[in-house]
């Protein structure tokens, strides 16, 4: 069963809330974080992208970049920017977009638990990546920012959810300048956080990494290393946890993840249409853009004209729970087959664009001359996501997009 316990959060003050909070780490480049936090010292960029602080261009893996981070840390819970809380307590963390609220338990998630595999994964992670993430945590001794998790929908759970957003206030409400609104509260009374934790330890079987699976590695890996070190090591240290908001299952969606190509692997663009209808049956559909409206159906846009392309019978298998994803469908028959693209991670011929920018963006990519190709696919679901976590199964690379991202700077969970 999962395991999780309430923390004493590090956050910001009521009227900074809104300042302090910012964009995950890996959803920004250096030069989009100094924009975005220009003007503000109180964004936490400044410690999750401190090469901002630094001269434009700095390697942000680099030790002055750490050390900056460390220092500014150091600072905000100087000048009461981020101020701990005295008691341990576990928070509510809602966001709302287009008019859909979805309520996550913040709470920390057990390294013990990850190592064991029960928090499942469904994305391979880059050890590089792990590695700047540990370095964060370790110099900071502290999670700075969330992971995304869920968890199978509990009822209890959910009314106790239900009655707290319907009998207080929240500490922080506020719309970010996306439009994407973030409300906030306490669990403070220790009848309820006892409720709250025997229900995850009883009756929660296992949660899930929905996003954040490098943030989550690096976490448990610092935590490994804590354990270790210490000769007097119990298992009650503040370090064999780590920061996750974790959200039923039911109330997440996941949008499309889609993909942009440089070039046509020496085609002609009626070369590759004629080559696609060997395992898809391709119909034009126009100069407007067309979205896949069901699993197996895909859309290209190419040479001013948008396409319908629905995967043939026998090229899919809906019994394997790789076989079945859209991602595997493309990569198999056309990115690997006919483009001669054989790894997404590495290759520098292709590009992935989120849903959340809509399809206007991949053909303004095309029609820029940046790209020659692009393909939207219809978005994989949760139970889809669940069935492979659960099958110990790796989905390929770039396959999830989850929307609204969560804000960091609401709380930050100390190692110590």
């Amino acid at each position: 069963m999962a395991i999780i316990k309430p923390f004493k959060g590090v956050r910001p003050p009521k009227d900074l809330a809104e300042k302090v909070a910012s964009r995950p780490y890996d959803v920004l480049n250096s030069e989009e974080a100094r924009r975005e936090a220009s003007g503000n010292p109180y964004s936490l960029l400044h410690i999750t992208k401190a090469e901002i602080d630094l001269e434009p261009g700095i390697d942000e893996h680099t030790e002055p970049v750490y050390q900056k981070s460390v220092d500014n840390y150091k600072l905000f819970k100087a000048n009461k920017w981020l101020v701990k809380e005295e008691k341990e307590m576990y928070y509510i963390y809602a966001q709302t977009m287009n008019g859909r609220t979805q309520y996550g338990l913040v709470a920390a998630a057990s390294t013990a638990d990850y190592l064991e595999g029960v928090i499942k994964k469904h994305e391979l992670t880059r050890p590089e990546k792990e590695e700047d993430r540990m370095i964060n945590v370790r110099r900071n001794n502290a999670n700075i920012e969330p992971v995304f998790f869920t968890y199978p929908a509990n009822d209890k759970i959910d009314t106790i959810v239900n009655s707290i957003i319907r009998d207080a206030e929240p500490v922080y409400d506020f719309t970010a300048e996306d439009g994407f609104g973030h409300h906030f509260w306490l669990i403070d009374r220790q009848e309820t956080i006892a409720e709250i934790t025997r229900i995850f330890n009883e009756e929660i079987p296992c949660t899930y990494v929905a996003d954040g699976h490098h943030r989550t590695a690096a976490a448990a890996r610092v935590g490994l290393e804590k354990m270790e070190q210490n000769p007097n090591h119990t298992g009650d240290e503040e370090y064999n946890y780590f920061l996750a908001v974790h959200f039923p299952d039911d109330q997440l969606q996941i949008i499309d993840y889609n993909r942009v190509v440089k070039d046509l692997n020496g085609m002609t663009p009626d070369e590759l249409i004629a080559k696609l209808s060997e395992s898809f049956v391709v119909e034009e559909k126009g100069a407007g853009p067309y979205k896949p409206e069901a699993l197996h159906v895909f859309s290209m846009y190419l040479s001013g004209k948008w396409y319908k392309m629905t995967a043939k019978e026998g090229t899919y298998d809906d019994n394997d729970p790789i076989g079945v994803l859209d991602v595997t469908i493309l990569s198999n028959l056309v990115l690997d087959k006919l483009l001669n693209i054989k790894d997404l991670r590495i290759s520098k011929r292709i590009d992935f664009v989120g849903g959340i920018r809509g399809l206007g963006e991949l053909s303004k990519r095309v029609d820029s001359g940046e790209m020659k190709v692009a393909f939207a696919l219809y978005p994989v679901s949760m139970q889809q996501l669940i069935d492979i976590a659960d099958t110990g199964n790796i989905m390929p690379p770039k396959t999830t997009w989850f929307e609204p991202k969560l804000r960091s700077g609401l709380v930050i969970h100390e190692l110590e």
